[in-house]
């Protein structure tokens, strides 16, 4: 007989590595990076800017990204 937490572990964890593939197959941003964000003008990080492709300062990324969903 299966235990309940065994079957609920297993569930979170199935969900969970849905989640982490679904967020690896959408497109990274590619190019060169912005210095300034594009939503508040502050500056964007460099080791941020590093990564290439980003526009927007990580707060309003964040934000863009909650009003995405």
């Amino acid at each position: 007989m299966v235990c309940p937490f065994d079957r609920a572990q297993a569930l979170e964890q199935r969900q969970r590595d849905q989640a982490i593939a679904a967020q690896l197959a959408q497109p990274r941003p590619s190019g060169p990076s912005h210095t300034h964000c594009l939503d508040c003008d502050d500056p964007i990080p460099e080791k941020r800017q590093a990564l290439g492709g980003m526009i927007r300062c990580v707060p309003c990324q964040t934000l863009f990204e909650r009003t995405a969903r």
